[in-house]
């Protein structure tokens, strides 16, 4: 997989992470783009499939982590999924861009452990 860097921010909800990641994302010279996550959970008021998260079954979601399409993934609460799809970081890659990441602590550290070079 090549690319550009991968920027993770994880920490507690509430912690000001979504505001820092939206505040890079407007400096263009850093290049980035913010990695939309999966998850199986229903949509909430106004969020949009493939803008906030990626909607899916939760057959779906399992079927994904069978066929080891996600960089990580976690059940937050029963058939409750949440994860980085490979394809995601790769099409962001695609674009040259640098991929940013607003995920939990144990996500992050998943992704860490398999690009140490990358982040």
């Amino acid at each position: 997989m090549k690319g550009g860097k991968l920027i993770i921010f994880a920490a507690p909800s509430g912690s000001g992470k979504t505001t820092i990641v939206e505040h890079l994302l407007k400096q263009e010279e850093l290049n980035l783009a913010f990695s939309v996550s999966a998850t199986s959970r229903p949509r909430r008021g106004k969020e949009k499939h493939g803008v906030n998260y990626y909607f899916m079954s939760t057959n779906e979601f399992k079927g994904h982590i069978k066929n080891d399409d996600f960089l990580e993934w976690e059940e937050v609460y029963r058939d409750n999924f949440y994860g980085t799809l490979k394809s995601e970081v790769e099409r962001l890659w695609s674009e040259g861009k640098n991929v940013i990441f607003d995920i939990d602590v144990a996500g992050g550290l998943r992704i860490k452990k398999k690009y140490p070079n990358k982040t």
